[in-house]
Order: structure tokens, then sequence, then C-alpha cells
């Protein structure tokens, strides 16, 4: 098991990376390079020899790799990115890049997404340096850049330029699973994830005619885009199970006791409705969705523009990306392009392997009372441009939380924090999972 010195580590490092600000604002704004040099020394300390690997100034990837005790079993990745969302400090509590420890709970930007996960990772790793301590597999250990953007500089630039690094990976976990779920009755649920969502985001373009704008315009590309996006916004997306929400509902119907008939739609949504809150587990899932985020047309009022574009959040269901475009198609109508601005595959994970169940076993031994479950993520994470490996990807980045602790909402959230002794439950479960997996 995880020594004190692994459980008061963690806590450090948790606060040490996130005062280093790894802010991403996107379009390549973004300095990593600090928190990597600073995850690289911690690794160096364990006896590894960690490799600094940038395509672009500055923005700077970390990758190690732990020899394993049985050479002829796959290797597995471990991984976390060291970027985080802006923070605007007069929103919170305390300063966002702070690292305060306040009342045993760490404060700041990266507290949940995720350099609480980057801290535990790198506090096991030299548990077992300390220790003598070796994982069966062996474990390859990255640290990336730009997760919060495209992943450009980060995890894709480390697929498509560095495969080699990632010799023999099978699986990888990371982020977003593994934590607790109170559902307001008593029970803790330990949802791990096993597939995300696609990422599509969209450009929509409208184009027209420029005029006046004291004239009648029929041909007002204002208007059209406003209508797409109207569509858009307002259509219903039926109902399609994957086979990980498919799992995940008939593990939660099963723990309530309730008939897991998933026949049609209506039986679905009245199965969720059931449900209750742990509904918020599985309903982001069970749908194709798309957002619209962003609008920008004209430059003075008078004037009709004969262009205007939006953006849409789109996200789509492992095998569901050609009905996502057939029906973006139908939304936007004759009068409006649309163009693939960032795009990443769906991903899905087999709830029944053996990996599974060994991160199910982990979270059990520590935490009894809990109910592991399968589900899948609504966003993304970097094991999207790992998958181009051959990379099955899961999301196990265990935390024990108390009740009225809204993880989900604290991501990119304001007043971002994780209690120490969650930290302490993570590195113990990752421990146990990562020595037997």
């Amino acid at each position: 098991m995880a020594d004190q010195q692994a459980l008061d580590e963690v806590v450090r490092f948790t606060s040490d990376l996130i005062r280093i600000d790894t802010t991403n604002r996107g379009g390549g704004d973004c300095q990593e390079r600090p928190a990597a040099e600073y995850a690289a020394e911690q690794l160096a300390g364990a006896g590894l020899e960690p490799t600094l690997l940038e395509r672009t100034t500055g923005r700077t990837n970390v990758v190690a790799r732990i020899e394993g005790t049985d050479p002829s079993a796959d290797a597995l990745l471990v991984h976390g990115h060291l970027d985080v969302v802006p923070a605007q400090a007069a929103d919170w509590s305390v300063h966002p890049f702070s690292g305060e420890i306040r009342d045993g709970v760490v404060w700041g930007r990266g507290a949940i997404d995720m350099k609480n996960m980057d801290a535990m990772i790198l506090a096991v790793v030299r548990h077992w340096a300390r220790s003598g301590l070796r994982p069966r597999r062996d474990v390859v250990i990255a640290f990336t850049a730009d997760e919060e953007a495209s992943a450009a500089d980060g995890s894709g630039f480390l697929a498509d330029r560095h495969a080699d690094l990632f010799e023999g990976c099978t699986e990888g976990v990371s982020e977003s699973g593994a934590f607790t779920f109170h559902d307001g009755d008593g029970r803790q649920i330990y949802p791990i994830a096993a597939g995300e969502r696609g990422t599509g985001w969209l450009k929509l373009t409208a184009h027209g005619r420029a005029g006046h704008g004291s004239k009648v315009n029929r041909a007002n590309a204002v208007t059209r885009l406003a209508a797409a996006v109207a569509r858009i916004g307002a259509h219903e997306w039926p109902i399609r199970l994957t086979p990980t929400v498919r799992a995940a509902l008939t593990e939660l119907a099963a723990l309530y006791g309730l008939d897991a008939d998933l026949g049609s739609p209506d039986a679905v949504d009245g199965l969720l409705r059931k449900l209750g809150p742990a509904a918020a587990l599985v309903r982001p899932t069970v749908r194709n969705s798309a957002n619209p985020t962003m609008l920008n047309a004209g430059y003075k009022v008078n004037v009709i523009p004969g262009e205007a574009v939006a953006y849409v959040d789109g996200r789509y269901l492992p095998g569901g990306e050609d009905e996502f475009t057939t029906t973006l198609d139908e939304l936007t109508g004759p009068d409006v392009d649309w163009e693939f601005d960032h795009r990443e595959p769906a991903l899905q994970a087999p709830v029944d392997s053996p990996t599974y169940a060994r991160m199910r076993a982990a979270v059990e031994e520590f935490a009894p009372e809990g109910h592991v479950v399968p589900y899948c993520m609504s966003g993304g994470t970097d094991a999207k441009q790992f998958s181009r490996l051959g990379i099955t990807g899961y999301g196990f980045a265990p935390l024990k939380l108390p009740e009225g602790f809204d993880y989900q909402a604290l991501f990119h959230g304001v007043d971002e924090r994780v209690p120490v002794e969650a930290l302490h439950f993570g590195v113990r479960v990752l421990d146990r999972f990562l020595r037997t997996a």
C-alpha cells in the first residue's frame, strides 16, 4: 500500500502544479514547459529517464517508461494533461493559481482537471522507486500539453510523431472516472469511463446579399444563419444506446431494483426518470448533441453583411457520426454551409475486459461500500489521439468525495478544489490498480 510519504507528496505535488500557471487560452497561447520540467524532475527522482518533447517552443510533453515484471504482457499507458482552462480571479474565493491548502482541501485551477491525477501518478511512481516495487506490465507515463484546445501540440503530436515511445501499449487510463457520485439516497456510485462521445466542432457560414440596413433583403446572411442556428438548438436527437451506455443502464437498474427495459425510447426515458440523480451519469450520452456557442456577423448596424458565421459544439456517439452529419445537412438547409472546425472520433472500451475488472477491484478494495458502474463520457480526452495508436482508453482517476461535493460541476468551474482525503484515496487505488493491471 502507498506509504505516508506518497500521501504527503500527492498533496504537495497537486498544490505545486496548480501554482504553475498553464492556462490554455487557445490559439497556441499557453506555456506548459515549467509544469513539464517539474513533472520530469519528480520522475527523474524516481530513477526514470523522462523525455521532454515539443512541437512548438514551450508546449512541452513528458514521456517515461517503467519496465514491468512480465515482458510478455502488453504495456499500459497512464496519461494526464498539464494545461488548464482560464480562470477569472475575481470570481474565486481564493486565487485560482494559489494552490492553497485550507481545511483539508487543495484549491485552484486544475485541482480536478487534472493536476490532481498528474500528482497521483508522480506520487505512485516515486513510492514504487522507494519500495523497490514494479508493475506487472510496462507502464508508459505521459504528461501532455494542449488537451484543453486541439491537442495538436500534445497527444496528437506524440501519437503522430513519436509513436515509438508507446510501443506495446494496448490500453490506457486517464481522467474522469472512479470518482464518488452520491445519489442523495445513501448510495455511493463509482463510474468508470469506458467510452467517449466524438467531438465535432462545427463552423457554419451563411452567404447572402450585402446591402443597406433600411431596405428589405430576403437574402440576408444573418437571417439565414440565425434560422439554421435556431433549428440546430431546438433539434431533439433520437436515443441511440451504445454497448457501454446499455451496460451502465443495466447495472444502475439492478442497483435500484428496477426493470432494465431498454427496448424503446420511451422505456429508456422512463428508466432515466426512475433513476433520479443517478440518471445524470447516463442522460448526456444516450443521444448525439449539437449546441450553438458562437456567432460572428456584420460590422455596422445599418449595413447588412454578405456573410455570417456561427460555431457549434457537436458531440456524437460511437457509431453515430453518419447520423450526425446527415442531420446537420438537413438542419442547416440550402443557404448555410458547414464544415468540421475540429473533429475527433468517438471511443468505446469493453466493460468485460480484465483491465476493467482490475479497476473495479481496486476501487472496491478501498471503497467496499461503493457500487462501480461503467459510463460513457459526454466530452473527450487525450484518449482520442492515443486511439490512433490502437490504444483503448478508460477514464480512471480515482477520488473518494464527500456528499455534497459536486465533482462534475467543478470541471472548468469557479472555486475548483479537491479534498486532501480524496487525493489519498486516489493514490492508494491507483497504486493497487497499476501494480496488478
